[in-house]
This record gives structure tokens, sequence and C-alpha cells, in this order.
């Protein structure tokens, strides 16, 4: 196995790309879906958050590929959109029908939880316009080859939209190992969408026809059996990670020699508002654990895997070492679940914070 190759900033117009549904997050805040009257909207996306975070917290030039239903809905995405700083100019937008029968704006309705209730997240995204999305609608060549790209970041939930997005992923991914771009991939399992396109065992066919072309895998504990079916070790949180984690990222690795990296997140929800969080990376053959934070206190759980995400890929793509990378991840998705919504609202200088130790005193 060879350590990833990062091209220089020099030779690429963006840091990182990502492909993926933007949906619009629609927010009871402390209430619930069922007896809300008003919610707060949020723009969110497991692919998009990552891309967003290191333009805003990273300071990185990011860029969003996807499709978007041209109505007044798909309008209020893109103010949200442009709010995040990525750069939209690979959005294809879609003619609205009227009805929205071919195309329309993803919506997911999320609670937060509190205490014994569990945070929950409904769905509405049929027929949307990024899970239409088919080969050869994308020019990737002109994208990763003219324009130039340093890492690809898409996941498991937009595989898992529709029979074609494996399709547009595998199409994405070959384009940018052509062109020597890092590629990264969070499995990201939602059984719900598996379900939703008629069997969930659909789930691990499709994704392990998509990590032979990856560079980077990201999940959490119970990714990597629910989507690969590889189970090396228990997934029973950060207690057990180092264990657990080192079998997984083993056998992974064995059965997918061509991933340089192998990255998770651990967590054991004590209750929606606690949880215990850790990360761990297994990178050049070894197994480098960022620093656990047992009882970590949760105002909203979502996103915590992208922000994740994007701390370790920043962590890379800014040359620092693999420990570095994962604490980074681990520190910023802590970081993510303190504030409302999909999206980080996270420092740098407060993830270098967090790293040292240093997580609440106060600031005047």
């Amino acid at each position: 196995m060879s350590p990833l190759a990062i091209k220089s900033a020099r030779a690429a117009r963006f840091d990182a790309l990502a492909l993926g549904e933007v949906m619009l997050r629609l927010d009871p805040g402390p209430g619930r879906v069922r007896t809300a009257r008003t919610f707060e909207v949020w723009e969110g996306g497991g692919e998009y958050n990552v891309v967003r975070a290191l333009r805003r917290c990273f300071g990185l030039r990011t860029a969003l590929v996807t499709a978007v239903t041209d109505n007044e809905v798909g309008r209020l995405l893109e103010d949200l959109l442009l709010q995040g700083g990525v750069d939209l100019s690979h959005v294809r937008w879609i003619a609205f029908d009227g009805v929205g029968r071919t195309g329309r704006v993803g919506l997911n309705f999320t609670e937060r939880g509190f205490g014994i209730r569990a945070g929950q997240g409904t769905y509405d995204r049929g027929h949307t316009a990024a899970s239409q999305m088919k080969p050869g609608d994308t020019d990737w060549e002109g994208i990763f080859g003219a324009e130039g790209v340093r890492w690809f970041h898409t996941g498991g939930i937009f595989a898992a939209l529709s029979p074609t997005t494996p399709e547009v992923i595998r199409e994405a991914m070959r384009a940018a190992r052509r062109n020597r771009t890092v590629v990264s991939y969070d499995l990201n399992s939602r059984a719900s969408l598996w379900k939703a396109g008629g069997s969930d065992c659909g789930c691990v066919r499709v994704n392990r026809a998509i990590v032979p072309l990856v560079d980077v895998l990201i999940g959490n504990e119970g990714d990597f059996g629910a989507a690969l079916g590889i189970r090396g070790g228990k997934p029973a949180g950060a207690s057990l990670m180092a264990a657990g984690f080192r079998k997984t990222a083993r056998a992974v690795m064995r059965e997918f020699p061509n991933l340089k990296a192998v990255a998770a997140t651990m967590r054991r929800s004590t209750s929606a508002t606690r949880n215990d969080w850790g990360a761990a990376l297994w990178y050049g053959g070894k197994m480098y654990e960022a620093k656990r934070r047992p009882g970590l206190e949760v105002f909203d759980r979502v996103g915590g895997g992208d922000g994740f995400a994007s701390g370790l890929i920043y962590g890379f793509l800014a040359g620092r070492s693999p420990l570095e990378a994962v604490n980074l991840g681990a520190a910023h998705g802590a970081l993510v679940m303190t504030t409302p919504g999909d999206v980080s609202m996270a420092t740098l200088a407060e993830v270098e914070k967090v790293m040292k130790g240093n997580e609440a005193r106060m600031e005047r």
C-alpha cells in the first residue's frame, strides 16, 4: 500500500469537490415534527456538508456537482448554498414541470431529540432532481482534467437514491483517478433509503462495486457491516474502538487492497444529548486513534460524521500527520454537534483549540 499522493494547490482550481444531493432541512427546534407550527430552514446533504465545511471552516476552494429544480423552492436552496461559499458552477438546473413529477427539491424533517427521546429524521425526497442524474450529464473530464481537483468526495447516501446514481459515482471516480485526484467515499448507510428502492440487500452489492475505485473509505462503527458485509470486530462504541476498529480496518483492506486509508467515527449514545465520541484512522499499516470524548454533550447530532470527514480531509490536504488528521476530524465533528443544523459553524481556530484540550474556557 502506498501513501496518498495529493496534487499541489497550484495544479488545481479546486481543493475539493463533492457529488451528492442537497436537501432543505425543516427543523422544529426543540419540539417535534408532529406538533410543529413553524420550522427553521437549513440546507444539508452528506456529501455537500463536507465541502461546505472545507470552505467555511478550513478556508479551502471547494465545489459541488448536483442537480436542483428551477423553481422558488430550488432558488431558496440556492440562497442557502450561496451563503456556504461553495462554488456552484457545476450545479445543473432542471426545468420545473409544475408539479414535481420530473424533479423536485428533497426535504428532510429532522428532530434533534433530547435525553431519552431519540433524534428522528423523516425524508421526503422521492423524484428529486439529483436522484435522476445519470451518466453523461456531467463533463467529468473537464472538471478533473481541464480545471483540476485535488480531492473528490461522495458517498453512500447519493448511491442509494436511484438505480442511476451509483453509475454516476463510478463515472466520476474513474475520471478522478485518470487525473490523479484522491477519491474518498463515506459509506453513510441509511436503511430507509435502500428499503425505499425495494431491497436493503442492494446496499452491499452497490457499495462493493464502488469501493474498488476509492482511495480513502470513511464510515461509522456499523457502516462496514451494513454497507459492505464486513464485520471484522464488534461495533461496540468508543470504549472498544481500538480492538474493534483494528480488526474491521484490516478486514476491509484485505478485501479492497486499492484502499490507502480507512477511517471511522465511533459513537455510543448514552442519551440523545450525551454521546461517547471517538474516531480512528488506518493508514500506512498503522492505526491512529483520536482523543476520545466520553460524555460529549450534543446539541444536534446531525452532521457530526460529515464534520469528521471534512476535518480528516483537511488534515491530509494541509500536509498534517495522520494522527493530526484524525484528531482534526474528531474535534471538528464534535464541534459540529454543538450547533443547530447539518452544517459546520466552527472555525479552524476553535478546532485547533479543541484538539489541544482547551475546550470550554470563556473567551472575552
